[in-house]
């Protein structure tokens, strides 16, 4: 049950604008999975269905004002809290910052995905947490029985146990942990809104971020890199090894509980026209993930410094509206090349990234 495949313009549509409700799961694959033969892979998916409509309803509920002055230098400070399979957000504290490890993995392994990221942005681009001012991260774990997900509600980062059977623990993949906190940067930098083709190009941002966050822990050059979003999240009773990837978008998963075939194009001639999941922004969002890995790949050497320097530019330049569209995100990278690279190398490689996906990122 995907959506049908035709090129178009991806037009926006109106929306109230704030903190999204960002997930990392497509509803898609929950749809398909809660029409599946096992009761038991059908309720969970139901109940995280219906979860994730009550967090998207209550989504309303403000970030953390940000009052504190520029900050120059990193202050990491971590909360992880439990909700033991309840929704009690955000739950009983059980790891703070500078505790030792506890013996619960899902907490260790949110703590340590945290402070990953957090040291990533501070390390290469000088970024201070979520919001540049050290703001403090939250992390609930345990989320609900069953929970088949992983979010950034606006304010903290709520992870799923998975339901076992075809879902791994939320916090198995370091990506996953990162592309929700670049949720928040993004909603503190551009706060593209996340629906159609600015959400397409929010979702592609985390997962941008989210591997080469995975990259920098493993020390990988583009080549060495899978390219892949969220691997190991699935078990090994699904055709599958990750949610996305940006090598090969449509080449992720082929199995008949998600629905078949990954549905993501890696061009606009592919792009899809719908008006579910949000329009499309896990889907559409294959086509950015390509343009940025061609770009990684044509630089070569480690991704997150120039090609990851130049979309990091691009995302707090200022130049993107929450309404940008590919075209406009495009010619923002374009630009934020020549600014710190002039018309080499890179400049070549970015033009040519996005002429490749069909998006022109000239003039």
């Amino acid at each position: 049950m995907h959506p049908t495949h035709s090129a178009g313009d991806g037009a926006h549509r109106p929306s109230a604008s704030g903190p999204c409700h960002c997930a990392v799961l497509p509803p898609y694959i929950l749809k398909n999975l809660a029409e599946a033969d096992d009761p038991r892979i059908r309720e969970a998916a139901e109940k995280t269905l219906e979860v994730d409509a009550r967090l998207r309803e209550a989504r309303a509920a403000a970030p953390r004002e940000v009052t504190r002055a520029p900050v120059t230098a990193g202050v990491l400070e971590r909360t992880v809290f439990d909700t033991h399979e309840t929704r009690e957000l955000p739950g009983d504290v059980v790891r703070t910052e500078g505790a030792d490890p506890v013996v619960d993995g899902t907490v260790n392994r949110a703590y340590d995905g945290l402070g990953l990221t957090f040291a990533f942005f501070e390390e290469v681009y000088g970024r201070h947490s979520i919001d540049d001012r050290n703001l403090p991260l939250d992390a609930t774990v345990h989320y609900r029985r069953k929970y088949n997900n992983a979010i950034w509600n606006g304010r903290q980062m709520i992870f799923g146990d998975g339901d076992g059977i075809v879902f791994n623990d939320f916090t198995i993949a370091v990506d996953i942990p990162a592309h929700e906190m670049v949720h928040g940067v993004t909603q503190y930098t551009a706060d593209l809104l996340y629906e159609y083709q600015s959400g397409a190009l929010n979702e592609s941002v985390s997962d941008v971020f989210g591997s080469l966050v995975k990259q920098y822990a493993r020390r990988q050059t583009a080549e060495e890199a899978d390219w892949l979003i969220g691997a190991g999240l699935f078990t090994p009773t699904v055709r599958g090894q990750a949610l996305r990837s940006m090598k090969a978008p449509g080449t992720a998963y082929d199995d008949r509980l998600l629905g078949g075939k990954d549905p993501q194009p890696d061009n606009m001639d592919r792009y899809v026209e719908t008006d579910l999941d949000n329009g499309g922004v896990h889907i559409n969002s294959g086509i950015p993930n390509h343009a940025f890995y061609l770009v990684a790949n044509q630089i070569g050497g480690f991704a997150w410094e120039r090609a990851g320097q130049i979309w990091y530019d691009t995302l707090t330049s200022g130049e993107l509206g929450p309404h940008a569209d590919f075209k406009d995100f495009a010619r923002a990278t374009v630009a934020a090349t020549e600014r710190r690279y002039g018309r080499g190398m890179e400049y070549e490689a970015v033009i040519k990234a996005w002429a490749h996906v069909g998006v022109n990122g000239n003039g």
